[in-house]
């Protein structure tokens, strides 16, 4: 059925002025209208379309918008366009930035003009002459509803193309903000009149030969100029995101997905975020010798609307929590807190409760200090090492899920530039371009590295900097710089042996370099010593697991969720403890201890 869009027009220009909702105090509160005005005075560059608001408004044009959201996203501009115009009059428009001063200067000697023509009997509309992306001095996007289910990157198939779509993944890679043509303006070397030409695309041809009538009427072939300062640029940044990988089906590898960002959604994510993004599939128009090279086969991109950083909205939302509540309270005054919460740490595991405790230092690290210059950590690096099935990889699988902002990562399938940072080259410039790692993914958060032991010397050597001065420093291809990577990491190893061997010494039974082992904080020996009692109860604990799906229950050790454990460890981040005098002299004189200790043992 062929649709009137003027129609459809008429429905979008009501539901623009006439939509509302009632604020607390029962008035009600003309959202679209009022932002309107913000935006014809220019105190607003953005306004989001809420399909919630459509739907509750018109449901069938809500879902006509879904279906067709490039069409819709052009009606919405040319009816916004019209209601500023009706807003403003015969008043110009606020001069804020260069392209507005050139947009008031061109629109006064147009007035003139048509003044002048005006009173010999032709009236022409000054505004027509340009083009509206000139003119349209604000960005225009939809926003998902609530109740949409992100996709995966995989479900996205051809059926999508054209329609808007939300989709979840990683951030894996987000380049530069650069300048976008959106409109080139160009002014003759001959008659002096001016063109305008505007890009839809990601590439574009200049215009050469002068399109006015003076200029065709006798053929004076007049060449055309670029006039940077009558064009109009908007903000572009490509991002790439990858599916979760709970998401991966067995045997397959994630997929990837480009996502082209304008204007005001730029910078909003980095590498390693986790994000929501609703936008337009759009076919890629292939140039040149791809264009042959290709045949049928065409690439999508997702042209982005909307960005939900799901990371710091839980970042935001545990900072924001405010004040325990009175239950919670009288959980944390209880004198076994400590140990409760390091028996949440991964329940269904028996034991261990000293590394869980580590585990929860790590979790809520230390506090970064500068001295005069000189940075001291507050990260926390903690070292597993065990016999194989003491459930070290379980520990650290769940710190993984804990932590707001981890990777997790294994010592074979991992090399030193996945770990810190690889030299790329960039797809639309050509240039040469860092890509995080692991490493920087996790900046602020938990790296998990698991059969530590099993890395080769040369990738294990990468990270020796970022455990002590929390940087990583490139040098390669031309690029000389210092990347973040403010991370704990915790490492799982097994010994030298595969088990323990109480036979041979502690470092022999290590095995890991001294430069290494003098920058991880705590190092954790764990056997697997035969104890009939204790595997006795560690075998009725596992099968009663494996029986019920969760932990035996304790008498007065009721395990904190997830979630409780995630906020009291955010709210924990806030606080900054300083060192008492007689912690520190406790501290000096075990110090003392230890290197008295050791020097018995050299000697």
């Amino acid at each position: 059925m062929a649709l009137d869009f003027d129609k459809e027009k008429e429905k979008i220009r009501e539901f623009i002025k006439n939509f509302y909702a009632e604020s607390e105090d029962g008035t009600k509160v003309f959202t679209y209208a009022e932002q309107m005005v913000d935006l014809a005075e220019r105190t607003q560059t953005a306004l989001s379309i809420n399909l919630d608001d459509v739907h509750e408004f018109d449901p069938e044009l809500a879902e006509a918008i879904r279906a067709n959201a490039r069409r819709y996203h052009t009606l919405y501009q040319e009816v916004m366009d019209e209601l500023i115009k009706e807003h403003l009059g015969d008043r110009d428009p606020p001069v804020i930035d260069a392209l507005d001063s050139f947009i008031y200067q061109r629109l006064t000697m147009d007035r003139a003009h048509k003044n002048a023509e005006g009173a010999m009997g032709e009236v022409h509309d000054p505004r027509k002459k340009y083009p509206p992306q000139l003119l349209r001095r604000y960005e225009l996007m939809f926003k998902s509803r609530v109740l949409d289910k992100a996709m995966n990157v995989r479900d996205i198939k051809a059926a999508y193309v054209g329609k808007l779509v939300t989709v979840g993944g990683s951030v894996i890679r987000a380049s530069e903000v650069r300048p976008m043509a959106s409109v080139m303006t160009y002014t003759c070397d001959t008659c002096g009149s001016e063109a305008y030409q505007p890009v839809n695309g990601p590439t574009f041809n200049p215009a050469q030969q002068c399109p006015s009538s003076d200029c065709v009427e006798s053929r004076a072939n007049g060449r055309l100029h670029m006039q940077i300062r009558g064009s109009k640029m908007v903000k572009f940044q490509e991002i790439k995101i990858q599916e979760h990988s709970d998401q991966v089906p067995v045997g397959s590898i994630p997929r990837l997905l480009s996502i082209n960002v304008y204007g005001e959604m730029t910078r909003t994510c980095a590498p390693g975020d986790s994000v929501r993004i609703t936008g337009v599939l759009v076919p890629l128009l292939r140039q040149g010798f791809k264009q042959v090279a290709g045949g049928l086969v065409t690439d999508v991109y997702l042209e982005c609307h909307t960005i939900e950083n799901l990371s710091t909205r839980e970042e935001d939302s545990l900072a924001e929590m405010g004040e325990l509540t009175d239950e919670e309270i009288e959980r944390v005054s209880q004198d076994n807190f400590y140990d409760l919460l390091a028996y949440s740490i991964a329940p269904e595991i028996y034991g261990h409760t000293d590394v869980k405790k580590s585990l929860l230092l790590a979790l809520v690290g230390g506090v970064d200090k500068n001295a005069n210059g000189m940075k001291i950590r507050g990260a926390l690096n903690i070292l597993l090492m065990g016999d194989p099935g003491v459930a070290k990889s379980q520990l650290l699988s769940y710190v993984d899920r804990l932590a707001p902002r981890s990777q997790y990562t294994t010592g074979r399938g991992s090399s030193g530039v996945g770990l810190t940072a690889a030299v790329c080259k960039d797809p639309h410039t050509g240039e040469m371009t860092l890509e995080g790692g692991a490493l920087v993914l996790a900046d602020r958060g938990i790296c998990c590295i698991d059969e530590f032991d099993k890395m080769v010397d040369q990738d294990r050597t990468a990270i020796h900097e970022v455990m002590e001065q929390q940087t990583i420093s490139i040098a390669k291809a031309g690029i000389l710089t210092t990347l973040n990577a403010r991370v704990s990491i915790v490492a799982a190893a097994n010994p030298a042996y595969g088990r323990y061997n109480p036979h041979k010494s502690i470092e022999q039974n290590v095995d890991l370099p001294a430069a290494l082992l003098s920058r991880f904080d705590v190092l954790w020996l764990m056997q697997d010593k035969a104890d009939r009692e204790a595997d006795r109860r560690l075998a009725q604990h596992i099968t009663y697991v494996h029986m019920k799906g969760h932990q035996p229950e304790i008498t007065g050790m009721q395990p904190m969720d997830m979630s409780t454990v995630r906020r009291y460890i955010a709210m924990c981040k806030k606080k900054e403890p300083v060192v008492e005098e007689r912690l520190r002299e406790k501290s000096v004189s075990n110090l003392d201890v230890i290197r008295n200790f050791d020097l018995q043992f050299v000697t």
